[in-house]
């Protein structure tokens, strides 16, 4: 059910994009990137928002993000390694990647632009609320990775793409560690991924926590870890919009902050905290170290990354990270040192607010979502799925069963039915000639010979 949601989704995404690529050649002539980025102010502005429309569908489809998301955490099942690389880091930022290297003809679709960053908005609050009441540590994480996501779609919506692709690169660093200290907790509790059968796993696995916590820190975006210097980047440059859209993403964002701050530290808490749970307590006897090194080495090369990895934005230690995404896409929007100071602290105190609800609901012994219907629509991802069959798979099945009652059965298969009984009656008649006597056939050479003397008559 996974693969074949994700390859829908997916195909649909590669269908627009196929189709924008088109337009672009019928208008432009070229796919070279210099050449369409110049020719492409040539195309009249249903063109160039049919194109830009369909480049979206297909970075919408291939980064998760709201509609075209539910694929994403079904496929979780995979690997964490493999989730570490292809859904945290390379694959699904694809789509983030297209925008920012396809800005010239975004920014000659400025409608187009705004539904980018306001569907990013939309998915980093939709995927930090479900987030909220996910049991299966692989797929908060997941949720996650949406949600993150959709702060690089706004970022890339707006104009702000040296930030878009900085929170890519960094957002590698610390969701790639969360995906392989998730690894190592599942690994040791012998294939154990629901959250509710963990806790007190700080005892038993002291790296594998602290590298937990950096990766925690960096997604909530809390000073000095790498997320920090990425996210509050593209928040401010959401207020330095300074339009209606704007201040509606900036507040979309920070509220994104308080939401990334809940479910980043409810699932800390809830694996690593309190008192060991019945499968830590089974697989801690006898269990010597945390896993081979081959596990344990990447993890500890990403909380390196993940801790400075932000620093390269830094003047002074590697301030040219941003002047080279610049020169290739010269951002439209940039926030002032007053508004990255302001918005900083209060993304961080919104993170900080996040911490200290989940712990108080931790020790408490409950949820952060305490609303029986909340935490059912919530746990039920909104209905995503269940609106996607009422609207497109009940009715291709009700037509694919319509059309193999009406048309197939009786058109298709009888037609068969009839073409084949007729080639085996004629086929008996043939056979019916051959009775294998002599004058029998030269009763039919001589009748042959006659009808062609006949014809020949008759011609001339």
């Amino acid at each position: 059910a996974a693969a074949k949601k994700a390859f829908v989704m997916n195909a649909f995404g590669d269908a627009t994009m196929a189709l924008a690529l088109i337009v672009l050649i019928w208008q432009t002539g070229t796919l070279d990137f210099t050449l369409a980025f110049e020719r492409s102010g040539q195309l009249s502005s249903t063109l160039v928002n049919l194109v830009a429309l369909g480049l979206l569908g297909g970075a919408v489809a291939k980064s998760a993000q709201i509609p075209l998301h539910t694929w994403l955490p079904d496929a979780m099942e995979g690997p964490t390694p493999v989730s570490a690389l292809i859904h945290a880091a390379t694959m699904v930022t694809a789509g983030v990647y297209l925008i920012v290297r396809a800005h010239p003809i975004f920014e000659l679709a400025p409608s187009i632009a705004d539904l980018a960053a306001g569907l990013g908005a939309v998915t980093l609050l939709v995927a930090g609320l479900i987030a909220l009441v996910q049991t299966d540590i692989k797929r908060v994480i997941a949720y996650s990775t949406m949600s993150q996501i959709g702060y690089m779609f706004l970022a890339a919506g707006i104009g702000a793409y040296g930030y878009a692709i900085f929170h890519l690169v960094t957002h590698a660093f610390f969701k790639a560690l969360l995906f392989m200290s998730a690894g190592v907790v599942i690994h040791h509790l012998g294939g154990e991924q629901d959250i509710r059968r963990m806790g007190g796993l700080r005892n038993l696995l002291p790296r594998t926590h602290l590298a937990f916590l950096v990766g925690s820190l960096a997604l909530a975006g809390i000073p000095i870890f790498s997320g920090f210097w990425s996210k509050d980047g593209i928040i401010a440059a959401g207020y330095a919009q300074g339009d209606v859209l704007g201040y509606a993403l900036y507040a979309a964002a920070l509220a994104g902050a308080l939401l990334t701050g809940l479910y980043t530290f409810r699932l800390y808490f809830t694996v690593f905290r309190g008192e060991p749970s019945t499968p830590a307590e089974e697989h801690g006897h006898g269990h010597h170290g945390e896993g081979p090194r081959s596990m344990l080495l990447p993890v500890g090369v990403l909380s390196v990354l993940a801790t400075i990895g932000g620093l390269v934005v830094v003047p002074g230690v590697w301030e040219p990270f941003l002047h080279w995404i610049n020169e290739t896409a010269e951002p439209t929007v940039k926030a002032t040192v007053t508004e990255d100071y302001v918005t900083s602290a209060i993304a961080v105190t919104l993170a900080l607010v996040g911490f200290v609800v989940a712990r108080r609901a931790f020790e408490a012994g409950r949820q952060v979502v305490t609303s029986p219907a909340i935490w059912r629509t919530l746990e039920r991802k909104l209905y995503f799925d269940e609106a996607y069959d009422a609207l497109f798979y009940r009715p291709a099945a009700a037509l694919s069963v319509a059309l193999r009652r009406n048309v197939e059965e009786p058109v298709v298969e009888r037609s068969l039915d009839g073409i084949g009984s007729g080639t085996l009656q004629i086929g008996g008649e043939v056979a019916r000639a051959q009775s294998g006597l002599l004058r029998t056939y030269a009763v039919a050479i001589s009748f042959a010979v006659v009808v062609l003397v006949v014809v020949f008559v008759a011609v001339r």
